[in-house]
């Protein structure tokens, strides 16, 4: 079967739905692709609250923040192919997919990427030990417990102190599971502030700084993991070694952003964007933890909803890409998102620092902007307003940070 439109979303995700819903309501003809059975990506896993806080202005979990975007979803007229993998994407706007249907192509005039991003694995890390059981990546852990009610271990370590380590620490305590610690490699926490008090500190979970997992030992299932801790070089602090018996290892070391089948666009690791969600391939556009790794569903949620908008802009012929300015990494900046700017639009910067500033100045030269934030941290963005503004000598933007007092 062959389809045309004028914009098709790829991952209907937080994203995805509020890429789809925006591009409809900016008057184009939309078409939304999810390989799962099921809309909403990981939020039908995330059933702990704290989404919607900025986007909703409500405090909803995760199931609760899909439903709402799929209630206005369900009032338009948003075509939804479930249980759909797309096959292809080729520079003449032709998508190939496949479903229980068969193989299927559409037409169409602009792309929105929102495919999200894929658990870093414990294998990649290299470290030495037994090949067992026993062993999950965050994500599996909170999808047997949250949807398939299974109980995955007795007693648990948690590696890595991302966002969806520090819930599943809590989460797994919650269910009876003994969890033994937090490890992270880092002299400070991966995931949010909030997340460490109210997962960590409230269970008196402990949380091991500067330490490093050395080696996994079992026959056929875990059953001991050795810590170490790690001096200011990230060297081994002799005599520091404790060992850990535990059955499960949960692992939350990172996200790869997810930029497949789309082959010929810039990524770095995900895709290159401008404030109007545009790749280096001007008809496609991409939002969400599958260009960078944000913190809240709520600003993959808005970033979504931009580049629906400007999709369907240029779907209509009502955006047309002018010449950007390059937006540099300077001083004490670890990850700037987007890497580029259409002066004539708005932007939304979002930025991490490199080090913990006890209070930080961020500059952004040449446009004289400066902002102090307090206890500035690499785990939580820092999100910057930019007005559009016309300066035909601005080439490029330099962010920089650096301590105050």
């Amino acid at each position: 079967m062959r389809y045309e439109t004028d914009v098709v979303v790829i991952g209907a995700g937080g994203g995805g739905m509020a890429a789809a819903l925006s591009a409809y309501k900016s008057g184009a003809d939309v078409i939304l692709i999810e390989r799962e059975d099921e809309t909403g990506g990981v939020l039908n896993q995330c059933i702990h609250n704290g989404f919607g806080l900025h986007y909703y202005k409500k405090d909803l979990t995760g199931p609760e923040f899909k439903e709402t975007l799929q209630e206005e979803l369900e009032r338009t007229n948003v075509r939804v192919l479930k249980g759909t993998f797309v096959l292809d994407v080729s520079r003449d706007k032709r998508i190939t997919f496949v479903n229980s249907n068969g193989i299927h192509e559409i037409k169409t005039k602009a792309l929105v990427m929102t495919t999200g991003a894929r658990e870093r694995h414990f294998n990649s890390l290299g470290i030495p030990g037994d090949r067992v059981s026993g062993i999950f990546t965050a994500g599996v852990a909170q999808k047997y417990i949250n949807l398939q009610n299974l109980k995955p271990a007795n007693s648990a370590l948690i590696v890595g102190s991302g966002d969806i380590g520090l819930i599943m620490a809590r989460r797994l305590h919650l269910e009876g599971i003994e969890v033994k610690g937090v490890v992270e490699i880092l002299p400070y926490p991966g995931g949010l502030e909030r997340n460490v008090q109210q997962c960590l500190r409230d269970y008196d979970i402990p949380l091991y700084l500067s330490h490093s997992v050395t080696r996994v030992e079992g026959k056929n299932r875990l059953s001991k993991v050795y810590v170490s801790q790690l001096d200011g070089t990230g060297n081994i602090i002799p005599n520091s070694e404790k060992v850990f018996e535990v059955d499960a290892l949960i692992t939350s070391v990172g996200l790869i952003p997810s930029v497949k089948p789309v082959e010929f666009v810039k990524t770095g690791p995900g895709f290159i964007t401008s404030n109007t969600n545009q790749t280096t391939e001007d008809w496609i556009f991409a939002a969400g933890n599958c260009t960078v790794i944000f913190d809240l569903v709520d600003y993959v949620a808005r970033e979504g909803e931009k580049a629906g908008k400007y999709a369907a802009l240029y779907a209509k012929n009502e955006y047309i890409s002018q010449e950007k300015i390059t937006i540099k990494k300077g001083k004490n900046i670890n990850i700037i998102h987007p890497s580029y700017i259409d002066p004539n639009q708005a932007t939304k910067l979002y930025i991490r620092v490199s080090r913990v500033f006890q209070k930080a100045e961020i500059t952004i030269e040449p446009l004289g902007i400066k902002i102090i934030e307090e206890e500035a941290r690499p785990s939580e963005m820092v999100e910057i307003q930019i007005k559009p503004f016309k300066d035909n000598l601005c080439k490029e933007i330099e962010v920089s940070a650096h301590e105050l007092g």
